[in-house]
């Protein structure tokens, strides 16, 4: 399998989620993305490790599938060679960096242009170029925090932050459809450009609704856990055996959830007329979906939900979403291994699929330095270089 993107190379020198799950993207459709990582290996390559302390992450294992493995210093004078020779057969260079650090590292647009003119960088950041904190770092939960979104969820007293980094994967979907947007760019007119994604861009496109209505009316809404507000019944509730979410926005879905739960007089009642007041009246919504759902099994009540075609699904551990069966069916998890890891880790293959060009994972995320040997002989070092490379540290 080849890939659409095949022939395209791309240096991944990203960390942690933000940049390397942009390049992994470029990668499952074809791209050969080469993971450029400190000698002594990133600290993301051991987040949440799954085979001991110390060892390979969880993390690491998702985002960088079918790359390649290389280490390197590129702050030493050799080391900066490579990169040079390395930048002349890329099309494209993946670093999640701070303005300061990309120029440290001799990877801003202007350095590298200096070595291959039409090359482009995919940047990615905290807080993007141009405001005061440009040169500031920072991870997912900064987007989260102070985009509004994170002061939405949770209760007044309580702010919850969501566990799983989804403004980091957002930034990096959205750098990889930049990057492609900047090869097709360069394919008509020969151009290289800078490609920049920043978490708290993300964040704050992802909450806009929220920020467009708080502009417009002035509202200032407060938290209400996991009940929405401008919408019901929208809320987590409890059932005999878990708990499932229901989600019931528009007037024809909340015509039929009222027949459903046997309770048509709710569409007459003025208090549930519009979204806006199914919203404001939203505890009691949630109220009558409580009782319609307690004591009774998860499966029971969802089918009930789905018969009526209204929105609802079951609240899932990590293990029921491993175990449930639609999940199973859909082919999406795909069992990959690793070296010393005991079993198959399940990785979810890229989000989207192209009814005749489809992605895929082709390998596991490679062991540190891997293919270092392999990429430096490519470039034209000798296995005498390349050993006193490794001798002074560079590599």
């Amino acid at each position: 399998m080849s890939g659409v993107l095949s022939g395209h190379r791309v240096l991944d020198f990203g960390r942690y989620i933000a940049g390397p799950y942009c390049a992994t993207l470029l990668a499952e459709f074809g791209a050969d993305v080469i993971r450029i990582e400190k000698v002594a290996g990133s600290e993301d390559r051991y987040t949440t490790p799954v085979n001991g302390d110390g060892g390979v992450g969880a993390l690491f294992m998702q985002v960088n599938r079918n790359k390649r493995g290389l280490t390197l210093n590129p702050m030493k004078p050799e080391g900066r060679e490579i990169v040079a020779r390395l930048v002349e057969t890329a099309d494209v260079v993946v670093a999640n960096l701070p303005p300061q650090g990309l120029i440290a590292m001799g990877l801003d647009l202007e350095s590298l242009r200096k070595i291959k003119k039409d090359i482009i960088l995919t940047t990615v950041s905290a807080y993007g170029h141009g405001g005061p904190y440009s040169d500031r770092v920072g991870f997912d939960g900064i987007g989260q925090v102070m985009s509004g979104s994170t002061y939405m969820s949770g209760s007044e007293e309580q702010p919850v932050k969501f566990a799983a980094p989804f403004v980091d994967f957002t930034t990096a979907m959205m750098s990889a459809i930049g990057t492609l947007v900047a090869l097709m760019h360069r394919e008509k007119t020969g151009e290289g450009q800078m490609v920049e994604g920043a978490l708290v861009r993300s964040a704050l496109t992802i909450g806009n609704a929220a920020l467009i209505e708080q502009a417009l009316t002035g509202i200032n809404r407060r938290p209400t856990v996991n009940r929405g507000q401008t919408a019901g019944p929208t809320d987590i509730i409890q059932t005999g055996d878990g708990w499932m979410i229901v989600q019931v926005v528009g007037r024809p879905l909340f015509e039929r959830w009222a027949d459903m739960v046997g309770r048509p007089e709710l569409k007459d009642d003025p208090r549930f007329t519009s979204d806006l007041d199914r919203g404001d009246n939203g505890e009691i919504l949630s109220e009558i979906a409580r009782e319609h759902a307690k004591g009774r099994k998860t499966v029971d009540v969802l089918s009930e939900y789905a018969a009526a075609s209204v929105p609802a699904g079951p609240m899932h551990t990590p293990q029921q979403a491993l175990d449930d069966p639609h999940i199973q069916a859909m082919g999406f998890m795909q069992g990959v291994e690793y070296p010393d890891v005991n079993g198959a880790a399940p990785i979810a293959s890229a989000p989207i699929n192209l009814s005749d060009t489809p992605g895929g994972i082709r390998h596991r995320a490679p062991l540190l330095g891997e293919h270092t040997d392999q990429i430096l002989g490519d470039l034209g070092y000798g296995a005498d270089v390349i050993a006193a490379l490794r001798e002074k540290r560079v590599v």
